[in-house]
């Protein structure tokens, strides 16, 4: 079943194919020979819930995962349901367990991330909400958190790409004739779809398929409650696409797994789907966007626009504001072109922003339907909201793009990157494998 979800926000650039595509084998377990009804022995295992792990000698405490999961609340945007806080709580310790191990394993390879590079990223990442590193560790404090805990994720995305660089990318042969066998089969799919699709994947086996998919539901239920896709995914997802908010970029139906072409081709832009069962797990999808492929789309036009936007007094009524509203869009009507927007916005006491090479597929898609419509120099209907400002834009340039073939050199970069995701995976497996980690 396919819901229609908003995505709380846009899905980060385009990276690989899902990772959980490299399927279990059928079975596995039978190999062990397991009694079909086991007598145990000893005392229950103490719940992890509020446990420390220390993980090869190294302690992750209760702070760090309190800390982390308040990242995720600002995330969100929204405070977690008290039912659900514990069960985020063991998925976080099983998250910064294998950070963990990917900084030490990052560590034994010599590699080295110095504080310098660390505070370059959290500048940026202050910088996108326009904040200073200390504005935001005041902010995080207040929340429940620490810039200490962004830290320590910006370190261990880090090291894992690194490692990955070091250890994997130099063992990767890609060949031509790979390379060109994609470029053929793209020619051949002039004018079928293609999604822009992120993915929630959760690994499951024989023995916590119960509680894999009961997790999948509550995921599920928060990100119709508003939860952020692309924050789920980066704490929650067990695919290598986590570190990009689950985005699996530009893709084919026939690229993905049945299950989830299925579903795909059911989904339009903005809609999530509800827990998938695939090889290995259970799939959540989120389509953001869809085009065809090698073929002309309004949408992929490039704009020039100028906004014009007025305000209204604190506290203004929305009767007061109505009058105002209604004369600001007749006279957008009759604009003049883009020349004609400094002229109108002085008359409503407003202000001009100008901004060129806008992605037409990037904005909103109620803008998207009306400047498909419109010539250069004509203005939208005013939009937005009396608390906020209400604001028009005017089309003063749009330049179509033609649709090509991706490069050799294109193709190659894609066929690298979901060769280098799948060993990352097979990577991560072997470490959790041959790690020594203690609960207390």
């Amino acid at each position: 079943m396919v819901r229609g979800v908003p995505l709380a926000l846009g899905l980060a650039l385009a990276t690989t194919v899902a990772a959980q595509q490299n399927a279990a084998p059928a079975n596995s377990a039978a190999t062990l020979k397991l009694p079909e009804a086991p007598q145990l022995f000893g005392t229950t295992l103490p719940s992890v819930v509020k446990a420390t792990a220390i993980v090869n000698g190294e302690v992750i405490t209760q702070t760090d995962v309190d800390q982390r999961l308040a990242l995720l609340t600002i995330a969100n945007g929204t405070d977690i349901p008290a039912e659900e806080v514990d069960r985020l709580r063991q998925q976080v310790l099983r998250n910064l367990i294998d950070e963990t191990l990917q900084i030490q394993a990052a560590k034994a390879e010599e590699i080295e991330i110095t504080d310098a590079e660390i505070d370059k990223t959290v500048e940026r990442v202050a910088g996108n909400v326009k904040q200073t590193p200390d504005q935001m560790a005041v902010y995080l404090k207040s929340r429940g958190s620490s810039i200490r805990s962004i830290r320590r994720q910006v370190l261990g995305e880090m090291a894992w790409r690194r490692l990955q660089s070091k250890k994997i990318e130099s063992g990767i042969s890609v060949g031509d004739d790979e390379v060109n066998a994609v470029i053929n089969k793209l020619n051949a799919s002039k004018g079928t779809e293609e999604f822009r699709v992120g993915e929630i994947f959760l690994s499951a086996t024989t023995a916590n398929e119960q509680q894999a998919a009961a997790n999948a539901q509550k995921i599920m239920a928060a990100l119709e409650q508003g939860g952020s896709f692309v924050a789920y995914a980066r704490q929650f997802s067990e695919a290598s696409t986590a570190a990009v908010g689950g985005d699996l970029g530009w893709v084919r139906p026939e690229q993905l797994p049945e299950q989830l072409a299925i579903a795909v081709r059911q989904m339009r832009p903005g809609m999530v789907s509800s827990p998938i069962k695939v090889p290995g797990g259970y799939s959540i999808i989120a389509v953001q966007d869809v085009r065809k492929i090698l073929t002309a789309d309004p949408r992929s036009a490039v704009l020039t626009l100028k906004q014009v936007s007025i305000r209204f007094p604190q506290g203004a009524t929305r009767a007061q504001a109505e009058p105002v509203v209604g004369r600001f869009a007749a006279a957008s009507q009759n604009i003049g072109g883009c020349g004609g927007a400094e002229k109108l916005a002085s008359e409503f006491n407003g202000e001009v922003v100008e901004s060129d090479q806008v992605k037409m597929r990037d904005l909103p898609t109620a803008l998207q339907d009306m400047m498909m419509e419109m010539q250069v120099g004509q203005a939208t209907r005013p939009f937005g909201s009396i608390e906020e400002g209400v604001r028009i834009l005017v089309l003063c340039g749009r330049d179509e793009v033609d649709p090509t073939a991706p490069s050799f050199d294109q193709v190659y970069a894609q066929l690298n990157e979901e060769r280098i995701n799948l060993r990352s995976r097979r990577y991560l497996r072997d470490l959790r494998r041959d790690a020594v980690i203690d609960f207390r």
